[in-house]
């Protein structure tokens, strides 16, 4: 994003976020807390799969194998 010369980090006039309403503060502060499992796939691993569902099929064959030897996987 790219600064605006003469900025001193002020909202713009137009910007009244006082005379918004219905605005509830930490609507989404539960789910931002309880984290997320979203794993970022590398393109020349993802170009591999036709689909969410190949892509989360593939590693399970080892999943289990991992269980058997050790008895779970974190």
């Amino acid at each position: 994003m790219k600064k605006v010369n003469g900025s001193n980090g002020e909202l713009r006039p137009e910007y009244d976020f006082s005379a918004m309403t219905g605005g509830v503060r930490g609507k989404y502060a539960a789910r931002y807390r309880a984290g997320t499992n979203l794993v970022k796939i590398d393109p020349d691993v993802a170009e591999v799969f036709a689909d969410e569902s190949a892509a989360n099929e593939a590693p399970r064959p080892l999943i289990r194998g991992a269980r058997r030897r050790t008895g779970s996987v974190s």
